[in-house]
């Protein structure tokens, strides 16, 4: 069990003491803040500027496995008539390729991930207003995160609710 998770039970069941307060008297929700943010529309748009400005580096690695490709084809259906010299090169080449495709590739990621961070620092000022909002309207005692639980039912999922009400933002 989550350890966060297990100390808020912990907390509740001491609150509780003798029997002051009541697990029915609380209002625990679940959200994910960071799927929430992700899927707001101002989310979408600028997700979608950091595909079309990372385009070039993604299409530069498709160039580079299409490239590996041809080579491994040569090397396959050629194998028997190349000189010794010409495999080491053909492998030379592919194990370059090969390099070069993985440190793309992360290169890649770690900017996707970069773009990611940004994008929910950009919007997490807009998210906790919103939050707060429905914490105050809904009189919310505690908001857990789904990965810090086993099984909640949806109806105390407000993560759709917070993105709508985002997107009211604008």
């Amino acid at each position: 069990m989550n350890k966060k998770f297990a100390q808020l039970l912990i907390a509740v069941v001491m609150a509780a003491g003798t029997g002051a307060v009541h697990a029915a008297d609380l209002n625990i929700v679940v959200l994910d803040s960071v799927r929430a943010i992700l899927e707001s529309d101002e989310a979408k748009v600028l997700i979608d500027a950091a595909n079309k400005e990372m385009q070039a580096e993604q299409d530069e690695l498709r160039s580079l496995a299409d490239k590996m490709k041809t080579l491994q084809d040569k090397a396959r259906t050629d194998a028997e008539v190349m000189s010794d010299s010409e495999k080491r090169q053909i492998q030379k080449e592919l194990e370059d390729l090969r390099i070069d495709i993985e440190f793309g590739s992360q290169k890649l990621q770690k900017e996707a991930q970069d773009r990611r961070n940004e994008i929910l620092q950009v919007l997490a000022p807009k998210f906790e207003k919103v939050r707060n909002d429905i914490i105050q309207v809904d009189q919310i005692d505690f908001i857990v995160q789904p990965q810090a639980i086993i099984y909640a039912n949806s109806k105390h999922d407000i993560t759709k609710r917070v993105t709508e009400k985002l997107n009211e933002l604008k």
